[in-house]
Order: structure tokens, then C-alpha cells, then sequence
């Protein structure tokens, strides 16, 4: 069942959720930084913190001193099971444990895909072409090392966009949560095929969540006659100044753990005698408590 908020004829409940979300807002990126000793070892006050930022903005940011000799996936992989997280969504090109290492490969089927070059990525959120079976709702990633210039990420809570959405018109939060509402196409690359996926932008999960599926490359989506309207407001609001995006560069020993909000990848310089190197795990809950 949907909540009042999330439904267009409870006005009434919406204003309140609303106001309740703006009120709580972060002013900035530091309201969503949560020092941290050990993530494979979080003790209950950095457990709590991180719980409320989340529950606030969908996001926070832990950061951590960094350890000589980290394995990092396993730290990483503990850090998801303390929030609650256990169905990672293993992608073709994660490694065999679920986890992906993000670094730029110059060669093989990596390569040929924006996530391992020093190219910019757009506004999107993970997952975008998965079947609902398979909905990306939590996304972790984890600094093991930064580039030499560049790669900042650009963050924004998908609570908010459907906030200024709806007020701007609720016409367009209707159509974008049509089930016809975006259609990627299927991908038939040698090793990663995968049939074309028809879904809703915002959907409500069975917990009363909202999900937001979503990319701004024009390629990679085609969009329903009626909600061609409401992407162009999106990219209109996610493309102009806003109080609610975030700009960060992730340091070394830290990470993002998130209910997959709307992000972006700056374009960056690597150094290749120490490269960029970040751990992504998507997982199909969200994070527990949020």
C-alpha cells in the first residue's frame, strides 16, 4: 500500500512529510560526514550516527583513518551486513564476489565502459536497467584511492527532486510513476546481453519507500510521449544550482553508503603510479532502519 505522502490525492500528508524533510535537510556536505575508527568494527554511537543521516538525506558519508593492509572488499562487505544489507546485485562486470573495483582499464571488456575511463558520468541512479527482480536500492562505495585530479561526485537525495517536482506541478510526478514511464534498451554486447527493461522513474516499495530509476544519457533511455515533459524538468533541476546537490570528492579510507540517490562522476586525471580506486556494492534492500 502506498503512503499518504507518496499519493496525490493526500495532500494533506504530503505537506507534512514534506515540511518534516525539509526541516531536516543538510545545509552541506559535512552534515553528511560521520568520523568512523573501523568500518568493519562500527560501534553503536557510528551506527547511529550514519542511521540518522541517512533516515535525513538517503545518504551519509563515514570516514575512516586509513589502515596499512586494509583488505577493503571484506571491510566493505562487513560494513553492509552491520546495516542490514545481505542480496548484492552481482553485475557482469563485478568480480566474483559481488564486489566491483572501479579503476580505469585501458584494455578488455572493462574498458569499453564509461565507469572504467577517467570520463565524466552523468546524473543517474544505480541500476537503472535492471528487472524489477533485481532493483537496485542501496549502493555502497568505498576510497581505497583517489586520483590524481578530479573525480568529485555530485549528490542528490531522490526524496528531494520528487519534492520539487510535485510542487512545481504533481502532473509530472503522475506520469513518472507510470509503469511505461522509461524503457532502456536491451544491450546485446558480447558477454553482457540483456533484453530492454520498461519501468516507472518513482515507484514505491512494499516497505512505503520511495525508489527512483533513473538516467539523464539520452541513448540510453527512451522516454513515454506523456513523461517527455517531466524529463526535461528533471534534467532542468538536476542541470541548474540547487541547495540540495553535494558536491564531494571521496579521500581515501572514505565512503558513500546510500539508498541509491541520484549521482554523478566528474571527469578526473589518474596518476597510474598511485590510480583512482573505488569499491562499489549494490545491494537490493535498502539500508536497514532508514
Amino acid at each position: 500500500m502506498i503512503p499518504g505522502h507518496f499519493t496525490l490525492d493526500d495532500r494533506a500528508a504530503y505537506q507534512r512529510w514534506r515540511d518534516g524533510k525539509l526541516s531536516l535537510a543538510p545545509a552541506g556536505v559535512a552534515d553528511l560526514v560521520v568520523e568512523v575508527d573501523d568500518i568493519a568494527a562500527l560501534g553503536p554511537a557510528e551506527h547511529d550516527a550514519l542511521s540518522r543521516r541517512l533516515r535525513r538525506s538517503n545518504m551519509a558519508v563515514y570516514a575512516e583513518r586509513p589502515k596499512a593492509g586494509r583488505d577493503h572488499k571484506a571491510a566493505l562487505k562487513t560494513l553492509a551486513a552491520r546495516l542490514g544489507l545481505a542480496s548484492l546485485d552481482a553485475n557482469a562486470l563485478a568480480d566474483d564476489d559481488g564486489i566491483t573495483p572501479l579503476s580505469v582499464h585501458r584494455e578488455g571488456a572493462r574498458a569499453r565502459y564509461i565507469p572504467y575511463t577517467e570520463r565524466p558520468i552523468t546524473w543517474h541512479t544505480d541500476g537503472y536497467y535492471n528487472p524489477p527482480e533485481r532493483t537496485v536500492r542501496a549502493l555502497l562505495l568505498h576510497c581505497a584511492g583517489k586520483a590524481a585530479f578530479g573525480g568529485a561526485n555530485r549528490l542528490m537525495d531522490h526524496e528531494m527532486l520528487y519534492i520539487l517536482l510535485r510542487e512545481e506541478e504533481p502532473e509530472l510526478v503522475r506520469v513518472l510513476m507510470q509503469p511505461d514511464a522509461m524503457t532502456i534498451p536491451g544491450n546485446d554486447e558480447e558477454g553482457l546481453a540483456r533484453p530492454a527493461t520498461v519501468g516507472p522513474v518513482f515507484s514505491v516499495g512494499p516497505d512505503g519507500a520511495l525508489h527512483m530509476r533513473y538516467t539523464a544519457r539520452s541513448r540510453n533511455a527512451i522516454w513515454s510521449e506523456a513523461a517527455v515533459p517531466a524529463a526535461a524538468a528533471i534534467r532542468r533541476l538536476l542541470d541548474g544550482p540547487s541547495p540540495f546537490i553535494f558536491e564531494h570528492v571521496l579521500e581515501p579510507g572514505q565512503g558513500l553508503v546510500s539508498n541509491n540517490p541520484l549521482h554523478t562522476r566528474e571527469p578526473f586525471k589518474d596518476d597510474p603510479a598511485t590510480p583512482r580506486l573505488l569499491y562499489r556494492a549494490r545491494y537490493h534492500q535498502r539500508i536497514e532502519g532508514t
